[in-house]
């Protein structure tokens, strides 16, 4: 996780500002600005378009009675790829672009899918291992308990509170 903090702080602002050096020096420092205003628009312009069309499928997920999970994981990659699209810079203006863009996010979106995959069922074996060790661990004489308990209970009757009357002075 640090290595990935440090690669976003610090190491694409640095790329990016020496990809903008290069650009300015090859087409000159006006265009180069003029480009990084124009991809802004353009992000912004793509980021409405792409989130209208993931929201208008969500709904329709809904409405379909099926879990959102797919359109959900789109609307926040069309969320991050639009604050990429709107950050001044080339790197990151490809990279909004790709996560904009329905083909290559879902590519992305297996992407990610198999690595969640691979670390819930980590956690699944975990679990599994976790409860076979804990029913090796009782005495074969103590019976299973499963989820049933025993307890007693018995019934408090509070009076219950005076409050002050409105308009009163709080004596009762």
């Amino acid at each position: 996780m640090a290595v990935l903090l440090v690669l976003i702080f610090i190491v694409l602002p640095v790329a990016e500002i020496y990809v903008i050096i290069q650009v300015g020096e090859a087409i000159g420092a006006l265009p180069t600005i003029g480009l990084l205003i124009l991809d802004g628009f353009l992000g912004a312009a793509l980021l409405r378009h792409q989130g209208r069309a993931a929201w208008r499928r969500f709904n329709e997920a809904l409405a379909a009675g099926r879990i959102p999970a797919r359109e959900v994981f789109d609307g926040a990659m069309v969320i991050v790829g639009g604050a990429f699209l709107l950050t001044p810079g080339f790197i990151t203006d490809v990279i909004g672009l790709l996560l904009l863009i329905p083909a290559s996010r879902a590519m992305f979106r297996g992407l990610v899918s198999k690595v969640a995959v691979g670390r819930a069922g980590f956690v699944v074996r975990t679990a599994q291992w976790g409860s076979r060790a804990r029913a090796r661990r009782r005495p074969p004489s103590e019976p299973a308990r499963g989820y049933d308990y025993e307890g007693s209970a018995r019934e408090v009757n509070e009076p219950e509170p005076r409050l002050p009357r409105p308009g009163g002075n709080g004596d009762t």
